[in-house]
């Protein structure tokens, strides 16, 4: 068995119909189980993985450093996408769902180490769905490009997350193929119910069957 050196949750899919495996990665302060709701809500008959950041924030679990509000060790950064891709790539040989059916679906940190992921290693998703994201850093190379649709669903209000960063963010996965798709809400960092049945619809637009 691979070695998974996350800790995490795998719930297989109740009917095994969809062939769809969400990957639920959280806020800073969440676990593995925080998100597994919204994963089901989101698609009801889909495995879930979630997944708990290794690095400790006062005590808080994250995915990745950051020096300040907003100010990401990008060393670190870079260190633990790298991690995060081998652990899902061996989750995938250890569970045995397919690799070509991954979704992301990330909240805050969350969002952004998936979309970091989604920057730099271009085969992990087929699709995500990302939460008050913005950019992790700025590529200096090129990637495979590949057409993974991308939700980025934002804060209008949102004081933690500018509106910049985000479009930003969408500009880089377009250009490495992603066919993205921002919404945008009235609400500020946390989420609320209309945003979560626009990306429920969303969901069921690009991935059922």
């Amino acid at each position: 068995m691979a070695d998974l050196d996350f800790i995490h949750e795998y719930i297989r899919a109740p009917l095994d119909t969809t062939g769809h495996t969400l990957v639920l990665l959280h806020g800073t302060g969440g676990n593995e189980r925080d998100l597994l709701p919204l994963g089901r809500f989101l698609a009801p008959d889909a495995a879930l993985l979630g997944v708990r950041g290794k690095v400790l924030e006062g005590g808080m679990p994250r995915f990745f450093r950051r020096l300040a509000e907003g100010v990401f060790d990008e060393e670190d950064l870079l260190f633990r996408t790298d991690e995060l891709a081998d652990f899902l790539r061996s989750a995938s040989a250890t569970y045995g769902f397919e690799r070509d059916a991954l979704i992301a679906v990330g909240y805050s940190n969350g969002a952004n180490i998936a979309a970091s992921i989604l920057l730099k290693h271009t085969d992990v998703f087929a699709g995500a769905l990302l939460f008050r994201p913005m950019v992790p850093f700025e590529p200096e190379q090129s990637a495979a490009k590949r057409a993974t649709p991308v939700l980025l669903s934002a804060g209008e209000a949102d004081v933690i997350v500018p509106a910049q960063s985000t479009k930003r963010l969408g500009e880089l996965l377009d250009a490495r193929g992603a066919n993205v798709e921002i919404q945008w809400h009235r609400g500020g960092h946390g989420l609320m119910e209309p945003e979560l049945q626009l990306a429920k619809m969303w969901f069921e637009q690009k991935f059922s069957k």
